[in-house]
């Protein structure tokens, strides 16, 4: 600031006195709980994190063979790009390996990757849900279930079962909705 601007505002403010705090007015606002704030603040995210996962259903899964591959479109996705996506032709920019999980853990760190996988504008992910037989001599958990959720899953345009190389018909190719950030060519 030059000494004429500074001069300019010292004339200008000349006999402006600040406030005082006890000279506010009462506007009949009642004043906020902070409390009662930070309560329903925690109550919101509590929801959030229970309303995450319901979203997937085990009401009724699909069971599917370890050896079964996987193909599944939602209605509108172009059948070229289900076929590139099958035969690997996008590349998977993440990737998410759910061996070992329990079913309901293996829904919750799903959802939390596909969240994520969405909210960085992600076009096509890996998941590895295994194919092992169970004891009981029935289909594979995991992967039915994973079979199931991303039917329901409203990010999710397909899945293809992976090539060989990228864990063939124990993990799958998803490709996902995007927003299309602002200045992105596609």
């Amino acid at each position: 600031m030059s000494d004429d601007d500074f001069s300019l505002f010292q004339s200008a403010v000349c006999g402006v006195k600040p406030l005082r705090q006890d000279d506010r007015a009462d506007t009949g606002a009642p004043r906020r709980d902070r409390r009662q704030i930070a309560s329903r603040r925690h109550a919101a995210i509590q929801q959030v994190e229970a309303q995450k996962v319901d979203g997937l259903s085990d009401q009724f899964v699909i069971d599917v063979g370890a050896e079964d591959e996987l193909i599944w479109a939602r209605d509108g996705l172009q059948e070229g790009q289900l076929r590139k996506l099958k035969a690997g032709q996008i590349a998977f920019e993440g990737s998410l390996d759910l061996h070992g999980m329990t079913v309901e853990k293996a829904r919750e760190t799903l959802w939390n990757f596909l969240t994520e996988a969405t909210r960085l504008e992600v076009r096509c992910v890996r998941v590895t849900h295994g194919k092992a037989a169970r004891l009981d001599g029935r289909r594979p958990m995991v992967k039915s279930h994973v079979n199931t959720w991303l039917r329901q899953h409203p990010q999710v345009l397909g899945f293809a079962s992976c090539l060989p190389r990228h864990g063939g018909t124990g993990a799958l190719y998803i490709l996902l909705k995007r927003t299309m950030l602002e200045g992105r060519d596609e």
